[in-house]
């Protein structure tokens, strides 16, 4: 008799949105067809490796706090990126923080499963205009889970003009105490320190967080280490096709202002943000495709 298969793929309705639960032999997630934004993560019998908030309220067209939301066609404020990228929009007066598509319905193209993962693909098809964005394309987004976390974001130009965008897989991580994690990897990398007027300056060593902290990275051409002596282990954040990188903590005071975010959350989490930003845009040619993608995997400390 043919054992069952350990992978399951579960339908779940988390308030106002439907969600799919992937559970495999190696965590169980937890993704959302809102945004196709991986809400959460948990390796089998260990702590979370995604952070979701305790707050989040699950509403329909709000943004969900943690997990992994997908900013684009820009990062951040819109008004703080290059000329190239406003270019793309025609109306900034509608172009809300971090873009479009976190807050919108995708479509679930597939869903797999193997020996031991488990995977989904969602679509979003921008043929018809989206808000201020007036590009046509098509974005995917295939999440797998297996021995890794493996998020990789598809952007196919489907429209005669070539388009320049900034984004992010804007990824919470959780962690025991933020102010006891060290952060590996970015050493001597030049970075913009939004808390202290983007002032531009240069990473020497490895960065602790000690207060609020918002930084934009550059050259970066190597994973990415979260050291967390409080739960013995290493989580390991590889890029690809990805030469910049976010470092988000919000401290204490800022903590206060954010919705659906507990006071003394900021201890529990950091935000490693795979991105394209600053002078690391993402211009996509007409009938091409431009992947930028993220694994994720937390290790025993002694084994990574």
């Amino acid at each position: 008799m043919n054992k069952p298969s350990p992978i399951r793929i579960i339908p779940e309705r988390l308030g106002a949105l439907d969600c799919l639960r992937v559970e495999t032999p190696h965590g169980t997630a937890l993704m959302a067809r809102q945004g196709a934004q991986l809400l959460s993560y948990t390796p089998a019998g260990e702590q979370p490796l995604v952070w979701l908030s305790e707050q989040a309220s699950f509403q329909a067209g709000v943004p969900v706090r943690g997990g992994v939301p997908v900013c684009w066609p820009w990062f951040g404020v819109y008004a703080f990126n290059p000329q190239s990228v406003r270019d793309c929009v025609d109306a900034p007066e509608d172009a809300p923080s971090h873009g479009l598509v976190r807050n919108v319905e995708w479509e679930l193209l597939s869903q797999d499963t193997g020996k031991d993962w488990g995977e989904l693909v969602f679509m979003l098809d921008l043929r018809k205009r989206l808000g201020p964005w007036r590009h046509a394309a098509r974005l995917t987004l295939r999440a797998r889970f297996g021995a890794a976390v493996e998020l990789a974001l598809a952007i196919a130009n489907t429209g005669s003009d070539a388009f320049t965008t900034s984004l992010a897989l804007h990824t919470y991580l959780a962690v025991s105490d933020s102010r006891n994690i060290r952060i590996e990897g970015l050493h001597d990398k030049p970075y913009l320190d939004t808390v202290r007027g983007w002032e531009p300056r240069r990473q020497l060593g490895a960065i602790t967080i000690e207060g609020e902290t918002d930084r934009i990275y550059q050259e970066v051409d190597q994973p990415i280490e979260v050291h967390d002596p409080g739960w013995d282990r290493t989580i390991r954040i590889a890029a690809a096709n990805s030469r910049s990188a976010v470092i988000w903590n919000p401290w204490i005071d800022k903590s206060r202002r954010l919705d659906e975010f507990a006071d003394d959350a900021w201890q529990r989490m950091l935000c490693v943000e795979t991105a394209r930003v600053m002078d690391d845009v993402l211009t996509v040619e007409p009938d091409t495709t431009e992947t930028v993608a993220v694994a994720l995997r937390a290790d025993a400390a002694d084994e990574a």
